[in-house]
């Protein structure tokens, strides 16, 4: 049966998103990566409209990263004045993103450059992921151990104003940070991405932050990139729709908790390359979507707005009629979903270890 997206205007079914938002959850659980790059364009190949997905993708990350930052806080697995240097940097990028996205928008080419940064990006992610996991099955196979460099220098490390940083036991230039969350803003901004994929490898080996600080600090970042992305997006286009981030919401937690469990138990070299080869697929997809595939006929889409229902028309009432509200009741929408997930994953937790005990 398919449910009616008051802000988006399309039709979608809405346990097709339950179950592509568990998948997503569980590769990303699997392999420690964000799922926005693969979720977004399942939900154009929906039939959702690219920037009312890259919006609300970005309030489905802030839910699952409220959710995961939680579990780290708890832990003392975060470097916050690390994490705030690089949030200063996502800041501006994300204000240049969305003047950018804005750009776009008013000259009606925003959703051939969401389209085109993908069909990049993923080129870019899964060939690196590729060739890396071959590698790593490679070594396996051989037997041989890689030998790693303890310190390499780039240009970023000669940058001016260092400071200490304690909990990550380093003495970094400001701008380095800085620097990184520029670029990580900008594209969450365009892409309705956490940015992950680039924060992670950033903090390991430029920042060179400890490994065990790198998750949660990279969560604590993409909340604040989030939250900014998601109030902009709602306040200047009124495209959140609360009924689709619900569930995105629900099928990432589920599925990453999935994942996560998977993970501690499954060697995921070989599975890192199959993932490796779906992400290149969907971006060839999407490639032959935006070039080759016939747009003329589109079923999802509503013609004219059928009878809403009560809280249908309130979401849409409330986006049109208060923006600047429903955009911070989006933002906490989202913070409310994650941290009651985050302790309802620590319930069921406790719960396990006591049955496990008794028995």
């Amino acid at each position: 049966m398919d449910v009616f997206l008051p802000i988006a205007q399309v039709f979608v079914n809405p346990i097709e998103i339950l179950i592509l938002s568990a998948i997503v959850g569980v590769l990303s659980g699997l392999f420690g990566v964000g799922g926005g790059f693969l979720m977004t364009p399942f939900l154009i190949f929906l039939g959702i409209p690219p920037a009312y997905a890259v919006a609300n993708e970005a309030n489905n990350i802030l839910a699952t990263s409220v959710s995961g930052s939680t579990t780290h806080y708890l832990k003392n697995t975060l470097d916050y004045k690390m994490g705030l240097m690089i949030v200063v940097g996502g800041v501006i990028g994300t204000s240049l993103g969305i003047f950018t996205f804005s750009y776009f928008k008013d000259i009606g080419k925003i959703d051939t450059v969401i389209s085109l940064a993908y069909m990049y990006i993923l080129a870019i992610i899964g060939s690196l992921m590729l060739v890396e996991s071959l590698g790593e099955i490679d070594k396996a196979k051989r037997n041989v151990l890689d030998k790693k460099k303890l310190h390499v220098h780039y240009w970023i490390h000669g940058l001016p104003l260092r400071m200490r940083f304690p909990k990550s036991k380093l003495y970094e230039s400001i701008f380095t940070p800085i620097v990184i969350g520029l670029v990580v803003g900008f594209i969450a901004a365009i892409m309705g991405i956490g940015g992950a994929f680039i924060l992670v490898p950033a903090m390991i080996y430029i920042i060179k932050m400890p490994t065990k600080l790198v998750p949660g600090t990279s969560l604590f970042v993409t909340i604040f990139v989030s939250v900014i992305v998601t109030f902009l997006h709602s306040f200047n286009y009124g495209s959140i729709d609360l009924l689709l981030v619900f569930l995105l919401v629900i099928g990432s937690i589920i599925g990453v908790q999935i994942g996560q469990k998977l993970g501690e138990k499954i060697d995921s070299s070989g599975l890192r390359a199959l993932m490796a080869i779906l992400i290149l697929a969907v971006g060839i997809a999407i490639a032959y979507d935006s070039f080759f595939a016939d747009h003329n006929i589109n079923g999802t889409i509503a013609s004219t707005i059928p009878d809403l229902n009560f809280f249908s028309q309130f979401i849409l009432d409330f986006s049109n009629e208060m923006p600047f509200f429903y955009g911070l009741f989006s933002i906490m929408f989202a913070i409310f979903l994650g941290v009651a997930a985050a302790f309802i994953r620590r319930f069921i937790s406790k719960f396990r270890k006591q049955m496990l005990m008794k028995s």
